[in-house]
C-alpha cells in the first residue's frame, strides 16, 4: 500500500477519497473508468461499498415493487444486488486500483461485509454516517486493529464519543470526517466549524466528507484543516443510479482536486520569514 493519511509524514498534503460508492452501475467496466478518472485527477484513494443485501432492511420491504432503476430490477432488493459486486470482481477491481497507485478503501455495511472484505485483504476501513451508532460493527471491526474512516452525519458528540472510545479500548487508529447527512447539503448546514470541535473535542485527525452543489465548501473545509476529503463522483450525471446526479461530473472533480494542491500551498508554512521573493522587494 502506498503512503496514505495514517502513515504519511507530510501533514500538508489532503487525502482525497474518490467515492465512486454506487456509481459503477454493477459494471467492472465502469468501475475501472472510474478509477481511471480518479488518478486522472490526482485523487489518493477509491472507495467502493459493500452491503449484505438481505441484512439491508426486512424482507416485505425487500420484496416490495421498485420501478425507479428498471435496468436494475423490479424490486429493491434486485436492484441492490445488481449493485454489489462478488469477491472475483473486487479482487480485480482492487488489483486495478493498486496498480494505479492509489489505495483500495471500501465502506462496510455490517459484519458479513466485513468478513468479505477481510478476506479480500483491505488495509483500511470506510465507516458510514449511519453506522457510527452500530456498536456490533463498530466493535468487529475495532477488533481487526485494521484503520478506519468514520463519517459522523446523523449523530451527537456523546455518539462520536462512544464510537471513539470503542476503538481506543482497542487501540485501532481511527479517522473523524465531518459529514451531514443531507443530499445535497445547504450551505448554511455545512458547518464547518465542526472541524475544529471534533480535533478539539477527541484528539486525532479529522478530515470532510460533503454531499453539497459543486465544491465550495470542500475547498473551504481544506482551509480550516481537513487532512482527509471524501466526495462522490461520476462519469455523466445523467446515468441511471442512487448517487449520479448528486456527484461531481468529471471536469469538476478534476477541477476540485486541482483548487486543493492549490490551497495546500496556498496555506504555506506557517514560519514567518523573509521570502525569496520579498527580498526582491
Amino acid at each position: 500500500m502506498k503512503e496514505n493519511i495514517f502513515t504519511s509524514k507530510n501533514t500538508k498534503k489532503t487525502y482525497v477519497i474518490a467515492e465512486a460508492g454506487l456509481n459503477h452501475n454493477g459494471s467492472v467496466l465502469i468501475a475501472k473508468k472510474l478509477i481511471d478518472l480518479a488518478s486522472k485527477a490526482g485523487a489518493d484513494a477509491v472507495k467502493f461499498q459493500k452491503r449484505t443485501v438481505d441484512k439491508l432492511a426486512i424482507k416485505s420491504t425487500l420484496d416490495a415493487p421498485d420501478d425507479r432503476f428498471p435496468e436494475f430490477g423490479k424490486t429493491y432488493m434486485e436492484i441492490r444486488k445488481h449493485l454489489e459486486f462478488d469477491m472475483p470482481q473486487y479482487k480485480e477491481i482492487k488489483k486495478y486500483t493498486e496498480d494505479k497507485g492509489l489505495d483500495f478503501l471500501c465502506t462496510a455495511f455490517d459484519t458479513e461485509a466485513a468478513d468479505f472484505l477481510e478476506e479480500l485483504g483491505v488495509e483500511i476501513y470506510k465507516l458510514a454516517s449511519h453506522s457510527a451508532t452500530n456498536i456490533e460493527l463498530l466493535e468487529y471491526l475495532a477488533k481487526t486493529s485494521k484503520k478506519s474512516i468514520m463519517s459522523t452525519g446523523m449523530t451527537d458528540m456523546n455518539e462520536i464519543r462512544t464510537a471513539v472510545e470503542i476503538f481506543e479500548k482497542y487501540k485501532t487508529p481511527l479517522l473523524l470526517l465531518h459529514c451531514v447527512s443531507a443530499y445535497p447539503t445547504p450551505l448554511d448546514e455545512c458547518n464547518l466549524n465542526m472541524i475544529k470541535v471534533l480535533k478539539e473535542n477527541f484528539k486525532m485527525p479529522v478530515g470532510y466528507s460533503g454531499h453539497e452543489l459543486g465544491y465550495l465548501p470542500t475547498l473551504a473545509a481544506v482551509a480550516m484543516g481537513a487532512v482527509v476529503i471524501e466526495r462522490h463522483y461520476t462519469l455523466d450525471n445523467n446515468m441511471t443510479g442512487f448517487d449520479h446526479k448528486m456527484s461531481l461530473n468529471p471536469d469538476n472533480y478534476i477541477f476540485m482536486l486541482r483548487d486543493i494542491r492549490n490551497i495546500e500551498k496556498i496555506k504555506g508554512s506557517g514560519n514567518k520569514e523573509v521570502s525569496n521573493t520579498e527580498w526582491i522587494t
